[in-house]
């Protein structure tokens, strides 16, 4: 499977590059519906597929006191009327079988969070409700294992699957990116999908919040295009990031996004021109 249908467009090699973006977590209507606006505005004119993204809740915080979410009838209705006004595809994380229904009759694409990625029964939810399944690599995977995590969804019939890669840990409190994993992956037949936020991340750096180096967000994402291998860069956005409810630390301000946008198209065009 080379390429992905999300709603009316293809992802994966030889399309045009796929933009996830959107805040880390759902904080309030107004933000998440003028967000999705700015962005819009920065694509409207760049040969870019985009796919709005913000998590409906957050079930892994590093404290007890961290945001995990806004009521889910509330949340989930923020992100139904994010793909009502804009017509755009909507991706949220699910973190049991059990959400898969509801959410999967809100949103065009589930993701299974990195933590989750071994968890079959899941795996396998996401799976059967024929949305696209988007599958972060847990910080503890190989890239080879990828194609195990991707022949459970496979197995249900649905091939609509990208694979995530977010850094795997190095030591405590660190990630890293390895750029062979990227090649890895597409080996897979499924389009890779390089997050370029939650890689920059320190996990638990700040003891009851992670931290972050934003600085590194371009620069990473840059060079995992020159890769050849990924065709979606995934990248969090906030119009005000030290006072985001969740991802503070790594989150790329708003203000930033268009000019890493118009590198970022530049350069998958080079690459793909080779």
């Amino acid at each position: 499977m080379s390429t992905v249908q999300c709603r009316d467009f293809q992802i994966g090699k030889g399309k045009p590059l796929t933009l996830i973006a959107g805040p880390c977590v759902v904080e309030n209507e107004k933000m998440i519906l003028e967000t999705c606006e700015s962005i819009l505005k920065t694509v409207r004119d760049l040969p870019v597929q985009f796919i709005f993204k913000s998590s409906y809740k957050k079930a892994n915080r590093t404290s007890i006191s961290g945001f995990s979410g806004l009521p889910t009838d509330e949340a989930l209705g923020i992100l139904e009327k994010v793909g009502q006004t804009f017509d755009v595809p909507v991706l949220t994380d699910i973190h049991t079988e059990l959400e898969v229904p509801l959410v999967a009759g809100i949103v065009d694409v589930l993701q299974i969070p990195a933590f989750l990625s071994r968890q079959t029964d899941l795996l396998l939810a996401a799976g059967r409700s024929g949305k696209v399944v988007n599958i972060k690599k847990g910080q503890f995977m190989a890239p080879e294992d990828m194609s195990r995590a991707a022949e459970k969804v496979a197995s249900t019939g649905n091939e609509n699957i990208l694979l995530t890669e977010r850094g795997a840990s190095f030591g405590y409190r660190n990630l890293v990116v390895d750029m062979r994993g990227l090649v890895i992956m597409a080996g897979s037949g499924y389009p890779v999908v390089y997050d370029a936020t939650h890689s920059v991340q320190i996990p638990s750096g700040k003891g009851t919040a992670s931290g972050g180096q934003p600085e590194f967000i371009l620069p990473l994402a840059r060079a995992a295009l020159a890769t050849g291998a990924v065709s979606t860069i995934f990248m969090e956005v906030h119009p005000n990031p030290p006072e985001a409810f969740s991802d503070a630390a790594s989150q790329l301000a708003l203000d930033l996004f268009p000019d890493a946008v118009r590198q970022l198209v530049n350069i998958y065009q080079q690459v793909a021109d080779l």
